[in-house]
């Protein structure tokens, strides 16, 4: 199509350079090159038909990336304007639309205006594409089921494709045409073509957002498993200092109270930096109640700057139970270290203890050991975690010197950046099997919670 305008230009140049004897020969001859070489060009594309197909490839491929990175965030009606915008040129239609099973998304060409976001679905051909599920290839108005007047509606003949995903008819593809003889066989494999790519793109964010309230159900979990173990042990600190030191028992128990209610309502996708340090200081303040300042020491270096950033909750808390329980010398003081660091719009964060060290087998095996004491919630989950909420970018490296201590470093990539609510906003299509879960977990903390109850209750009393 390019050869041939330039070779029409170029002659229709040079017919009116030769009408024009003041021109000089130069310049004749010029024109004359750029009149053969595009008729060169124009043979040479006659010749050689898989040039044609191959600009004509790249051109949908081209439309079909720009489609998907319109849909990142799934068929929203600004998403669906786009994607009619983007295919209305690269069809014989005289307006494109996108609908969901009750009303229109997007909606370009022909008719615009009167088909904005949100107008309920008018047409009968539409609806029985969404009953039926199947093409429907209409070429009278009546077919279509256009809304009267029909007599003065210039579309004449439609395509109509289903949008499957996971099985059911999410919404429909439909291209408008104003002569049913505009309907080939390229305009069926085009609408067919494109409705399975938007369909595909649909199934992919539908994915994530289910991996993402998979994530959610299973921090829910997390919330519950806190082992009785931890419980007895802190309880029984608490108890030991009410004979001994009565204002300190008060505080520990206050601060119980206040841990374990933090605990089961951490249920948001992320919190803040500072509110999980200030978990993870609650958590030591108990173990070292329990074992001493002679054997525990805690530093926590962040700067004020990165304390506002999210990060998943429960990240630090069971690194730092981890040392304890596994790091701790059998003589001398242990002491623990936090750091926190900013890094673009991630987060590293570097929790170090001086303690016994592992062995390189164990350091290179410990995000597969589940756990089954302290809080209960093992490395691994907060591994996995990390993975689920960050993708693949997300980072735990262990470093460790038998006999010199441990490193645990954490790259939360995007911290600093806002939290999402697509889990949130997903639950209404959770699986049954998730929905399952939530409500075990959310048996299991209603009995957790009574706990917590109880702990403030003993903290008033004891006042």
């Amino acid at each position: 199509m390019l050869a041939a305008t330039i070779a029409a230009l170029a002659g229709i140049t040079l017919v009116w350079t030769f009408s024009q004897p003041e021109f000089p020969v130069p310049v004749l001859i010029a024109a004359g090159a750029v009149f053969t070489v595009s008729i060169v060009m124009v043979i040479r594309l006659m010749m050689d038909p898989d040039s044609v197909r191959a600009l004509q490839s790249d051109a949908m491929l081209q439309l079909a990336s720009s489609m998907i990175d319109a849909m990142g965030d799934g068929l929203t009606e600004e998403a669906s304007q786009e994607v009619c915008e983007l295919l209305l040129p690269n069809t014989s239609a005289i307006a494109v639309a996108l609908t969901n099973c009750e009303s229109v998304l997007g909606y370009a060409g022909y008719q615009e205006a009167h088909n904005p976001a949100g107008i309920a679905i008018r047409t009968s051909a539409t609806h029985e594409c969404i009953r039926r599920g199947k093409t429907l290839v209409l070429l009278t108005p009546e077919e279509i089921g256009l809304p009267a007047p029909i007599e003065q509606n210039r579309i004449k003949a439609a395509i109509v494709e289903p949008l499957f995903v996971g099985g059911r008819v999410e919404g429909t593809l439909k291209f408008y045409y104003r002569d049913p003889r505009k309907i080939t066989e390229t305009q069926r494999s085009i609408a067919h073509g494109f409705a399975q790519l938007l369909a595909t793109q649909m199934a992919a964010v539908e994915m994530e957002t289910q991996r993402k309230l998979a994530a959610s159900m299973e921090l829910k979990m997390l919330q519950t498993q806190i082992n009785p173990h931890f419980l007895f042990n802190t309880i029984n600190t608490i108890a030991s200092f009410i004979r001994t030191d009565p204002m300190k028992a008060r505080t520990l128990l206050r601060e119980f109270a206040v841990f374990y209610r933090r605990t089961l309502e951490d249920s948001t996708e992320r919190i803040s930096l500072a509110r999980e340090l200030d978990q993870v200081q609650r958590y030591f303040n108990f173990e070292l109640a329990r074992f001493g300042d002679a054997r525990l020491a805690f530093e926590v270096n962040a700067s004020p700057a990165l304390l506002d950033m999210m990060v998943p909750p429960f990240l630090v808390q069971p690194l730092v139970e981890n040392a304890i329980k596994h790091a701790m010398p059998s003589e001398g003081k242990l002491t623990i270290t936090v750091k926190a660091d900013a890094d673009g719009d991630d987060v590293v964060i570097v929790v170090s203890d001086d303690g016994v060290g592992m062995t390189e087998e164990t350091c290179a095996n410990i995000t597969q050991v589940e756990s089954s004491t302290g809080l209960g919630i093992a490395v691994k989950n907060v591994h996995d975690r990390m993975i689920g909420f960050f993708g693949p970018d997300a980072q735990m490296v262990y470093t460790s010197v038998l006999g010199e201590g441990t490193q645990v470093t954490l790259r939360c990539p995007g911290c600093a950046k806002a939290p999402t609510s697509a889990a949130a906003s997903a639950s209404a299509g959770a699986p049954a099997a998730a929905e399952g879960a939530a409500q075990s977990a959310e048996k299991t903390a209603r009995n957790n919670a009574t706990v917590a109850e109880l702990a403030e209750l003993v903290a008033q009393v004891s006042e």
